[in-house]
């Protein structure tokens, strides 16, 4: 197809693909999968080999938010049975982070629920993050905290945070129907913010809201302007108890088309496959390997993910490696910019521990939140191509375990 060897050449030279391109790709047939696959995979190895980057999340605090967005288990109105605790406190974070560290993850995310942190919450997440280094000095940090007042994305930085998450999650135009509570300026906002003091930026997308093409489109090409070094795509949960709880719009082959449209407009940047890639993804998730360089280990936070081992296991057999804690993410071009690119700085999820992801949290967080255990129903027939949710049972995170809140 000229449009794969277009898209393949405006990646290798790091060239922003047109709307029209980018389109294309997401219009392309099931015929045509594999081939899309290995075009977007020739750029994701041209600047990342075959290495695949662990995170890890430590849900500092979970439920209870004052925010409204749709997506998310935790919002305010929310019926999901989900796990609620005020925070953990520095000890506990850091042992919820060591489990990550040992299955091969190199960076840890640090989320908590609710609208932004206060000036006491900042101090709080900053006696972690000094917990976590004095244990693991190489080990990346990324907060995931909401909205950011002035200044605190500077203390966050001085405290030793490495990088800062806040999902665009959807387009402009489509924002204000997903939440009321907060503005699409306001994310984009704290992007800048955690930038401008020297963070990582790290913001992505949720895709399977009910969103089109365009919208998809607008937002990846949004984050290409924002230019953050790593973005996450969130597929979403459609968990009981939100307002999205009947959207099931994605199918793995359009999950798929999804990670190639990202990674042609965002060539050289860490794209992340974060929460919902087991529900939708199902058995081709070492396909999309090809497609993205990091991904989640382990559980989420409010669903259970794939087991870690698993996950080792699937990069192993399709052929890719760990990336190593002495091993620079991002390429050279983008890792030597001053204040920016996380993954320069060198350094380096199952396990019963309370960490797991959220990146389409209340606050934005780096993956999204799980859905509650029921299973929807399902129509008596389906047409080629539609989801099919008879293949998913969504598991909440903590059921049958002792994970206690804590207080």
């Amino acid at each position: 197809m000229d449009l794969l060897k277009t898209l393949v050449d405006k990646g290798l030279r790091r060239e922003l693909p047109t709307r029209d391109e980018a389109l294309a790709v997401l219009a392309t047939s099931d015929d045509d999968l594999l081939d899309v696959v290995a075009a977007a995979g020739r750029v994701r190895r041209e600047w990342f080999g075959r290495r695949v980057k662990l995170n890890y999340l430590v849900n500092l605090k979970s439920g209870l938010c004052p925010e409204d967005c749709s997506y998310c288990s935790q919002r305010l109105g929310s019926t999901a049975g989900i796990l609620k605790y005020t925070w953990l406190d520095a000890e506990e974070a850091s042992k919820a982070a060591a489990a990550g560290l040992a299955g091969g993850a190199k960076r840890v995310c640090l989320v908590a629920s609710g609208r932004g942190p206060t000036d006491r919450d900042v101090d709080r997440v900053s006696k972690t993050i000094e917990a976590i280094k004095a244990d693991h000095e190489d080990v990346e940090v990324c907060a995931c905290l909401g909205l950011l007042s002035e200044g605190q994305a500077e203390r966050l930085r001085a405290a030793g945070a490495d990088a800062y998450n806040h999902n665009l999650n959807t387009s402009k135009a489509t924002y204000g129907e997903i939440t009321t509570t907060h503005t699409y300026a306001d994310r984009v906002d704290t992007v800048q913010r955690a930038q401008g003091a020297g963070l990582s930026a790290c913001s992505g997308l949720i895709a399977g809201m009910g969103e089109s093409d365009e919208d998809l489109v607008d937002v990846v090409f949004s984050l290409r302007e924002l230019d953050p070094d790593s973005v996450p795509v969130n597929f979403l949960i459609p968990f009981e108890g939100t307002p999205l709880a009947r959207e099931w719009n994605l199918t793995p082959q359009r999950a798929l088309r999804i990670l190639a449209m990202v990674r042609f407009v965002c060539p050289d940047v860490e794209v992340r496959l974060a929460g919902g890639r087991e529900v939708h993804l199902r058995t081709l998730q070492p396909l999309a390997l090809h497609l993205v360089n990091s991904i989640f280990l382990g559980d989420y936070l409010t669903s259970e993910g794939q087991a870690g081992q698993a996950d080792l296991e699937m990069i192993a057999d399709a052929g890719f490696e760990v990336e190593g804690a002495g091993t620079t993410t991002l390429p050279a071009h983008r890792a030597d910019v001053p204040a920016g690119g996380c993954g320069g700085h060198g350094s380096a999820e199952d396990s019963g521990a309370p960490a797991h992801a959220c990146g389409s949290g209340a606050s934005g967080g780096c993956g999204p939140c799980g859905g509650a255990d029921a299973e929807p129903e399902v129509p008596a027939a389906r047409e080629a191509g539609e989801a099919r949710t008879d293949l998913v049972a969504v598991r909440r995170r903590g059921a049958g375990t002792d994970v206690a809140p804590n207080a």
